[in-house]
């Protein structure tokens, strides 16, 4: 019965997230949201991994579903799973900082997640994921805040360091990584030691904790 309550508790926070114009008609320190709001999110009382990442972007932003683009395609990659288990809520939980897509700079990048969804949502959403044992921890802003002061000064340093932050006494743990995106193939160049070492162990709990690998 227990279960079934955070189930329910889960379904109407999901529906309530879904339908929120926060960042759009009640704007704090931003201008509104300049499109209509599409939040993007995946809860489960079952899944015990959970993506927390920065927004969705324009792709995503027109399908509804996260991830859906070539930085899906590699984060997909990184943990050896298929679409199908990727997309799968009772396996895998996603909670980005920012819910909408937030538009676009004067370079057509990605402006940063909204400030309004992480002290609104996020306390109440991880209250309702006891279950979940692993948090793969997306870009400097999910770093900022689920790791907190523990941050290194830059993403770099945050990342190489990611056997003691899935080793510390805080849980569930917290594995920091950099953002998926095509635009940090060079970075992934210049530490080689991600792929041979960081990507390896996040393919074995993700396999471990899913039940299922490529």
């Amino acid at each position: 019965m227990a279960g079934r309550g955070v189930e329910n508790e889960l379904n109407i926070l999901a529906s309530q997230i879904r339908v929120c114009r926060l960042c759009r008609d009640k704007p704090e320190m931003l201008p509104p949201l300049p499109h209509e709001p599409r939040p993007v999110v995946h809860l489960s009382n079952t899944a015990r991994v959970c993506i927390a990442g920065q927004a969705p972007g324009t792709r995503v932003h027109k399908s509804g579903m996260p991830f859906d683009d070539p930085s899906g395609d590699r984060l997909r990659q990184w943990m050896g799973i298929s679409r199908e288990v990727f997309y799968d809520q009772s396996r895998l939980a996603i909670v980005p900082m920012g819910f909408c897509f937030p538009g676009l700079d004067d370079k057509g990048g990605d402006l940063p997640p909204r400030r309004e969804c992480a002290p609104k949502w996020r306390s109440e959403i991880f209250r309702l994921l006891p279950q979940i044992e692993l948090i793969l921890v997306i870009g400097q802003y999910a770093q900022k805040w689920h790791l907190g002061r523990e941050r290194k000064k830059t993403l770099t340093e945050t990342v190489r360091d990611w056997s003691n932050y899935v080793n510390r006494d805080v849980y569930p743990p917290c594995l920091p990584l950099p953002h998926p995106s095509w635009r940090n193939t060079a970075w992934l160049r210049k530490n080689p030691w991600f792929e041979a070492e960081t990507v390896p162990y996040l393919r074995k709990e993700v396999s471990r904790l899913t039940g299922s690998s490529l």
